[in-house]
């Protein structure tokens, strides 16, 4: 267990590891991202927009329907130099109208733990804690691109819990 500090200043705990995963594939709609990437503000605002959009018109629950467990994953990743976010399940089946089938390669991942009161604020809080500060601080470690994902695994005490996937390799 690992003690960072909140840009305000809060104390909080946060765990981490590094996991080796089997490979795995995610089945999602997805929407491009047109801010810029270092627009943090306009990416949360895009991604709210698509998450509310699929909830509406049903396309999360089709996927929720042929998954292979409870995990609702939020991918990112870049497409022919777009930055893509997804909405996706693990699934054996397939879905003439998902936008991808998402491959995640066998290998070593960070895996930072939380849990949030909404989906959303898990997303971002656990996304903040690797992008901005463990991957920052890792000596042994570093994220070189390819798909990484939230991962909302239930929720535990009116909580909702999960973890952020990160393919990571060796320095």
């Amino acid at each position: 267990m690992i003690n960072f500090k909140k840009e305000e200043g809060v104390d909080f705990m946060a765990n981490y590891i590094l996991e080796e995963k089997e490979s795995f594939t995610v089945l999602g709609f997805g929407t491009e991202l047109m801010s810029h990437y270092t627009d943090y503000a306009g990416i949360s605002k895009e991604k709210a927009a698509f998450w509310e959009g699929i909830k509406q018109d049903g396309r999360l629950d089709t996927l929720k329907a042929i998954a292979t467990n409870d995990y609702i994953f939020a991918v990112n990743e870049a497409v022919n130099n777009k930055l893509m976010h997804y909405a996706g399940v693990m699934t054996a089946s397939l879905l003439p109208e998902a936008d991808r089938v998402i491959q995640f390669p066998k290998g070593e991942y960070l895996v930072v733990q939380g849990e949030a009161k909404t989906s959303d604020e898990m997303s971002h809080m656990l996304t903040g804690i690797a992008f901005g500060q463990v991957l920052p601080e890792a000596k042994d470690f570093a994220y070189v691109g390819g798909p990484n994902a939230t991962v909302e695994m239930g929720l535990r005490n009116g909580l909702v819990f999960g973890e952020v996937w990160i393919p990571v390799v060796r320095k």
